[in-house]
Protein backbone atom coordinates (compact mmCIF):
# COMPACT_ATOMS: atom_id res chain seq x y z
CA UNK A 1 0.00 0.00 0.00
CA UNK A 2 1.27 3.53 -0.85
CA UNK A 3 0.00 6.27 1.40
CA UNK A 4 0.09 10.10 0.78
CA UNK A 5 -0.37 11.70 4.35
CA UNK A 6 0.17 15.00 5.63
CA UNK A 7 1.13 14.94 9.55
CA UNK A 8 1.91 18.01 11.52
CA UNK A 9 -1.27 20.05 10.50
CA UNK A 10 -0.86 22.57 13.08
CA UNK A 11 2.28 23.93 11.79
CA UNK A 12 1.18 23.42 8.10
CA UNK A 13 -1.91 25.93 8.57
CA UNK A 14 0.76 28.60 10.42
CA UNK A 15 2.72 28.00 7.28
CA UNK A 16 0.78 28.63 4.77
CA UNK A 17 0.38 31.44 2.00
CA UNK A 18 -2.36 34.09 3.35
CA UNK A 19 -4.35 32.61 0.46
CA UNK A 20 -3.71 28.93 0.73
CA UNK A 21 -6.57 27.14 2.69
CA UNK A 22 -6.45 23.02 3.90
CA UNK A 23 -8.77 23.09 1.35
CA UNK A 24 -5.90 23.53 -1.04
CA UNK A 25 -3.87 20.91 0.89
CA UNK A 26 -6.41 18.28 -0.10
CA UNK A 27 -7.11 19.31 -3.66
CA UNK A 28 -2.90 18.43 -3.75
CA UNK A 29 -3.81 15.26 -2.16
CA UNK A 30 -6.33 14.09 -4.38
CA UNK A 31 -4.60 15.15 -7.61
CA UNK A 32 -1.35 13.52 -6.69
CA UNK A 33 -3.35 10.68 -4.83
CA UNK A 34 -5.11 10.52 -8.61
CA UNK A 35 -1.80 10.52 -10.08
CA UNK A 36 -0.06 7.89 -7.83
CA UNK A 37 -3.07 5.84 -8.79
CA UNK A 38 -2.44 5.75 -12.47
CA UNK A 39 0.85 5.58 -12.62
CA UNK A 40 0.47 2.37 -10.29
CA UNK A 41 -1.56 0.68 -12.96
CA UNK A 42 0.58 2.08 -15.77
CA UNK A 43 3.30 0.43 -14.35
CA UNK A 44 1.85 -3.02 -13.16
CA UNK A 45 2.66 -6.31 -14.84
CA UNK A 46 -0.53 -7.65 -16.52
CA UNK A 47 -1.33 -10.95 -17.56
CA UNK A 48 -5.25 -11.55 -16.77
CA UNK A 49 -5.63 -7.63 -15.94
CA UNK A 50 -7.19 -9.03 -12.37
CA UNK A 51 -4.24 -7.07 -10.53
CA UNK A 52 -4.07 -4.10 -12.34
CA UNK A 53 -8.07 -3.78 -11.91
CA UNK A 54 -7.80 -4.36 -7.80
CA UNK A 55 -5.66 -1.23 -7.70
CA UNK A 56 -7.88 1.35 -5.57
CA UNK A 57 -7.71 4.98 -4.51
CA UNK A 58 -9.34 5.91 -1.22
CA UNK A 59 -9.45 9.17 0.51
CA UNK A 60 -9.36 9.37 4.30
CA UNK A 61 -8.71 11.99 7.20
CA UNK A 62 -10.97 14.44 5.75
CA UNK A 63 -9.35 14.22 2.63
CA UNK A 64 -6.18 14.83 4.07
CA UNK A 65 -4.55 11.57 3.17
CA UNK A 66 -4.53 9.10 -0.19
CA UNK A 67 -4.24 5.43 -0.61
CA UNK A 68 -3.07 3.26 -3.31
CA UNK A 69 -3.57 -0.22 -2.80
CA UNK A 70 -3.70 -3.44 -4.43
CA UNK A 71 -6.79 -5.57 -3.85
CA UNK A 72 -6.07 -8.84 -5.33
CA UNK A 73 -4.41 -11.02 -2.50
CA UNK A 74 -0.82 -11.57 -5.01
CA UNK A 75 0.13 -8.09 -5.48
CA UNK A 76 2.45 -8.19 -2.61
CA UNK A 77 4.30 -11.14 -4.50
CA UNK A 78 4.15 -8.83 -7.34
CA UNK A 79 5.30 -6.26 -5.95
CA UNK A 80 8.42 -7.87 -3.61
CA UNK A 81 8.92 -11.02 -5.31
CA UNK A 82 9.32 -14.75 -3.95
CA UNK A 83 11.93 -17.44 -4.36
CA UNK A 84 10.14 -18.49 -7.33
CA UNK A 85 9.43 -15.17 -8.92
CA UNK A 86 11.37 -12.07 -9.30
CA UNK A 87 10.24 -8.98 -7.65
CA UNK A 88 7.73 -6.49 -10.61
CA UNK A 89 7.72 -3.43 -8.31
CA UNK A 90 4.67 -1.19 -9.43
CA UNK A 91 3.32 0.41 -6.38
CA UNK A 92 6.64 1.69 -5.02
CA UNK A 93 8.49 3.21 -8.31
CA UNK A 94 5.24 4.81 -8.79
CA UNK A 95 5.25 6.21 -5.25
CA UNK A 96 8.80 7.13 -5.91
CA UNK A 97 7.85 8.99 -8.71
CA UNK A 98 4.93 11.07 -7.47
CA UNK A 99 6.46 12.15 -3.77
CA UNK A 100 8.86 14.74 -5.54
CA UNK A 101 5.65 15.99 -7.21
CA UNK A 102 3.64 15.93 -4.00
CA UNK A 103 6.55 17.68 -2.19
CA UNK A 104 6.93 20.59 -5.01
CA UNK A 105 3.13 21.04 -5.11
CA UNK A 106 3.25 21.19 -1.24
CA UNK A 107 6.32 23.81 -1.26
CA UNK A 108 3.88 26.03 -3.56
CA UNK A 109 1.97 26.47 -1.00
CA UNK A 110 3.85 27.67 1.69
CA UNK A 111 6.12 29.74 -0.30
Amino acid sequence: MANIKIEGLEELQKALKKNATLNDVKKVVKQNGSELHKKAQRKVPVDTGTLKRSIGLEFTDGGMTAEVDATAEYGEYVEYGTRFQRAQPYIRPSLEEQERQFKSDMRKLVK
